[in-house]
């Protein structure tokens, strides 16, 4: 099971290289934004997508829009894997 904010951002990173073109995982910079990295409006409909699918997560898209680079997707993520973590040992 995924639990650290590092193993999530692999997941996005992996996304991010198997659908925008041209980009390795080692060169992502998670302080971009996936438009700066070349990515566009469907890419990131798509990393964002897988990257939940694989999380097991659903995030709700007014929190998505809110977000401005990576860094902020990977601590949305992060706390939605979290929390249901949490809610899966409390039941």
């Amino acid at each position: 099971m995924i639990s650290t904010r590092e193993e999530v951002l692999a997941v996005v990173r992996r996304h991010l290289a198997d659908t925008v073109e041209g980009i390795e995982g080692k060169e992502i910079d998670p302080s971009k934004s996936m438009k700066e990295l070349g990515a566009n409006s469907l890419d990131i409909v798509e990393v964002v997508s897988c990257s939940m699918r694989e999380l097991k997560v659903k995030v709700p898209r007014d929190q998505l829009n809110k977000l401005t680079n990576i860094n902020e997707l990977v601590d949305l993520l992060h706390l939605s894997v979290t929390e249901k973590a949490a809610a899966a040992a409390a039941s």
